[in-house]
C-alpha cells in the first residue's frame, strides 16, 4: 500500500479505489456454471495461451463448414500481413444459412423484427435464405460479380441484413454506411471502394419522424458518378424521385423471374475479401478496415458461443445497428453461424416511453440482452420504475459494449435490469479486430467496470512505451502480443497507412497497438481507461477522462459526462467536463462547486475539472461513443476534422 495521502494525491487516491473494485467480486452462481456451454473456460483459456495455433485449429473445426480444408492454420510470413487458414475454402453465407436449411433448423425462427410503430415480422431459416437467394440473384442481374463492392445505406430493417448476406453468398464485398450519415460522407465511402451498385431506402424511421435516405442517396450518388444502379427498399412509403434506368424498387427487382429463390454460394478463399467498414480517425479520411472470409467467421462465432453461451431457446438481442461491426459479426453473421433466434428493434430505447426497451424484453422473452453504457446511463436517468412495471425474468445474460462501463451504470444494470442474477460480460474489442478480444464469461468472477480477461487465444498484455511491462494498477498501452483470425487483414486500398497506423508503434516487438490505454489489477483482470488521446496529463500526473467521467456520474444529479484535457501554461492541462444532467435538474455555479467537490473527495484534488460546463447533449458516434476530440477542437478554436460518424 502506498504510504502517499489518497487525499491529496491522485495516484494514491487510484490506488484505494482500485483496491475496493477489486474486493468487489461477483462470483458466478453454481447453477449458472454447471449449465455453462464451457464449465472449464479458464483451464481452457490457460492452455489456449500456451498454444493459440493449436487452439483457434479446433475452433474452426468446431464452429464453421469448409468446402476444402485449409492447409496452413497461420501463416505469418509477410508480418503484419498475417494470414489465416491458407488454402481453406468456405462462404460465410453457407455457414449462416445455407447448411441450416438441411436440419431441423429449416423452421427455427432465426430473426423477429419490430418497428418503431409496433408493426412484427419474422424470418424462419427457411425463409430468410429465400429471400438472401433471391436478392443474390438480383444482385448478380446488376452485373455484381465476385470481387466487386457493394454499398448499403439504409435504416435498420431486416433487409439490410438480407442485403450483406446476398453479397456475401456471391462472392462480391459489401461497405455498410449506416443510415444517417450525411451525403459527403456515403459519397467519400462509396467513392473509396468504387461501388457500382447502391442499395438503399425511400427513408428511415426514427423518434417518429423520417429520415429521408434516398435524397441523401441521391445527392451522394451526384457527388460519386460510380455508382450505376440504386435499388431503393420502399420502408416509409414517401415520395421519392426514381431516376430511369439508374433505379429500381426492391419489391419490384424481387417480384421479377430473375429473382430466383435458389442461387449457390461462391466458394470463396479463407482471404478473399469480406467486407469494408469504415472508421474515422482523430484527422484524415476515414479508414477502410477489410475483414476476410475465413478467419472473421471462426472468430466470431466462437466468441458468440462462448462467451454468450448461446443456447437452441435463446433469444438473443444485440441492441445495435447492423451498419457497425458489432451489427455485423454479433446480429448478421455469428448468431446465424450458430443457428440462434436473434431479435432486431428499429427504434429508440425510450420512444416512446421509456420502457419501450424493457416491454420488448417481456413481450418476447429475450434471454440475453447486449447494448452499449451509453444506452444503460440514458436509461438510467429516468429511474428504476419504467423497468419494474416489467417481468424481465426471461433474461440471464447481459453484456455491454462500446466503451468502458463505469461501475454505477454496472451495478444499476445488474441490480435493476438482471435482478443481481444475470453475469454481465462487459466487452471490449474494435472494428479493426473483427470480434470480442477482452471479455469474461458466464463462469468468470466480474468485477464493476472491468473486461475482466484476455479472451482465450488472444495474447493481450498492458506496457509501457519501452514495451516494457506495466506493474499491477499501472497505467499503461493496451497491445495485443500475437495474432489472432478475425483481424483486420489492411486498410482498403492503404496497407501502408494499415502498418503506420496500427503496427508502427511497437515495430521492434512486432506488437498490435490498439490506441487504448489500460492497466492490469493483481488478479490479471484488465481495466480499460479509453483512447490514448483520452488521456489527460495534469502537473505531470496522467488521468484517464473515463476515471473522470465516473466520479461525475456518480454524482446522483448527472447522468452522462465527457471529460477533455485543455493546454494550461502552469499545469500542462486542466479538464473541461460536460454533463448532461437528471431530468428536472437545473445547471447552476453551485451545483458546479458541488460537481467539483464530489471529484476531488472521489478522486483527488488533480482530477477536479477547471470548468464544468451543463449540455443538453454530447457528440457521438453511431455506435454510441463520445467523440471527446469534437468537444476539444471547439473549445479550443481548431478545425473539427472528420465528422462522419457523428451521431447527430
Amino acid at each position: 500500500m502506498s504510504e502517499l495521502d489518497p487525499n491529496v494525491h491522485p495516484d494514491a487516491k487510484r490506488e484505494v479505489e482500485i483496491l475496493a473494485a477489486e474486493s468487489e467480486l461477483y462470483a458466478p452462481a453454481a447453477e449458472v456454471v454447471s449449465n455453462a456451454y464451457l464449465p472449464d473456460y479458464l483451464a481452457l483459456r490457460q492452455s489456449a495461451l500456451a498454444d493459440i495455433t493449436a487452439f483457434w485449429d479446433a475452433r474452426a473445426t468446431e464452429m464453421i463448414d469448409w468446402y476444402e480444408p485449409y492447409a496452413q492454420v497461420l501463416d505469418d510470413s509477410s508480418k503484419p500481413f498475417y494470414k489465416w487458414f491458407v488454402g481453406g475454402k468456405t462462404n460465410i453465407a453457407h455457414n449462416a444459412l445455407d447448411r441450416h436449411i438441411k436440419t431441423w433448423r429449416k423452421n427455427k425462427l432465426a430473426l423477429i423484427w419490430e418497428a418503431e410503430d409496433g408493426e412484427q415480422r419474422t424470418f424462419s431459416y427457411f425463409r430468410l435464405w429465400q429471400e438472401v437467394n433471391r436478392f443474390a440473384n438480383v444482385l448478380k442481374s446488376m452485373g455484381v460479380k465476385k470481387g466487386d463492392t457493394v454499398t448499403i445505406y439504409m435504416g435498420r430493417v431486416p433487409e439490410l441484413s438480407i442485403a450483406m448476406l446476398a453479397t456475401a453468398k456471391i462472392g462480391a464485398i459489401h461497405s455498410v454506411v449506416y443510415g444517417g450519415f450525411s451525403e459527403q460522407a456515403l459519397a467519400s465511402r462509396i467513392e473509396d471502394a468504387q461501388s457500382k451498385v447502391l442499395v438503399t431506402c425511400d427513408g428511415a424511421w426514427l423518434r417518429g419522424k423520417t429520415i429521408n435516405l434516398k435524397d441523401i442517396a441521391d445527392e451522394a450518388v451526384r457527388r460519386s458518378p460510380v455508382v450505376q444502379s440504386v435499388i431503393v427498399y420502399q420502408r416509409t412509403k414517401q415520395t421519392v424521385r426514381m431516376e430511369q434506368g439508374r433505379d429500381y424498387w426492391w419489391h419490384e427487382l424481387m417480384a421479377l423471374p430473375i429473382a430466383s429463390s435458389k442461387c449457390t454460394s461462391e466458394v470463396m478463399d479463407a482471404e478473399d475479401p469480406l467486407f469494408i467498414l469504415y472508421t474515422s480517425g482523430t484527422t484524415g479520411r476515414p479508414k477502410g478496415v477489410l475483414h476476410t472470409c475465413g478467419g472473421y467467421q471462426v472468430h466470431i462465432a466462437t466468441t458468440l458461443q462462448y462467451v454468450f453461451d448461446l443456447k437452441d431457446d435463446d433469444r438473443w438481442w444485440c441492441a445495435a445497428d447492423q451498419g457497425w461491426i458489432t451489427g455485423h459479426s454479433y446480429i448478421v453473421y455469428s448468431p446465424l453461424i450458430l443457428g440462434a433466434t436473434s431479435f432486431m428493434y428499429e427504434g429508440s430505447p425510450d420512444f416512446p416511453y421509456p420502457n419501450r426497451w424493457w416491454s420488448l424484453v417481456e413481450k418476447y422473452g429475450i434471454t440475453i440482452l447486449y447494448t452499449a453504457p451509453t444506452a444503460i446511463r440514458g436509461l438510467m436517468r429516468y429511474g428504476e420504475a419504467w423497468a419494474n412495471r416489467h417481468d424481465l425474468s426471461s433474461l440471464r445474460l447481459l453484456g455491454t459494449v462500446g466503451e468502458p462501463i463505469n461501475p454505477e451504470a454496472w451495478r444499476w444494470y445488474h441490480r435493476v435490469i438482471g435482478k443481481e442474477r444475470c453475469p454481465i460480460m462487459d466487452t471490449w474489442w474494435q472494428t479493426e479486430t473483427g470480434g470480442f478480444m477482452i471479455t469474461p464469461t458466464p463462469v468468470v468472477p466480474l468485477k464493476p467496470g472491468s473486461a475482466t480477461l484476455p479472451f482465450a487465444g488472444i495474447d493481450a498484455d498492458v506496457v509501457r512505451e519501452d514495451g516494457t511491462p506495466c506493474d499491477a494498477n499501472e497505467d499503461g498501452y493496451l497491445v495485443i502480443r500475437q495474432p489472432w483470425p478475425g483481424m483486420a487483414r489492411t486498410i482498403w486500398g492503404d496497407p501502408e497507412r494499415y502498418v503506420q497506423q496500427y503496427w508502427s508503434d511497437f515495430a521492434k516487438q512486432g506488437w498490435y497497438f490498439t490506441g487504448d490505454s489500460a492497466r492490469k489489477d493483481q488478479d490479471g483482470y484488465f481495466w480499460i481507461i479509453g483512447r490514448m488521446d483520452d488521456v489527460i496529463k495534469v502537473s505531470g500526473y496522467r488521468l484517464g477522462t473515463a476515471e473522470v467521467e465516473s466520479a461525475l456520474v456518480s454524482h446522483k444529479d448527472v447522468a452522462e459526462a465527457a471529460c477533455i484535457g485543455v493546454p494550461d501554461e502552469l499545469r500542462g492541462n486542466v479538464i473541461h467536463a460536460f454533463c448532461i444532467l437528471n431530468n428536472g435538474v437545473n445547471g447552476s455555479d453551485s451545483l458546479a462547486d458541488a460537481l467539483k467537490q464530489h471529484v476531488r473527495t472521489e478522486i483527488g484534488p488533480i482530477a477536479v475539472p477547471a470548468k464544468i460546463n451543463f449540455v443538453d447533449s454530447l457528440p457521438k458516434t453511431r455506435s454510441g461513443k463520445i467523440m471527446r476530440r469534437l468537444l476539444k477542437a471547439q473549445v479550443l478554436g481548431q478545425p473539427i476534422g472528420d465528422t462522419s460518424t457523428l451521431a447527430d
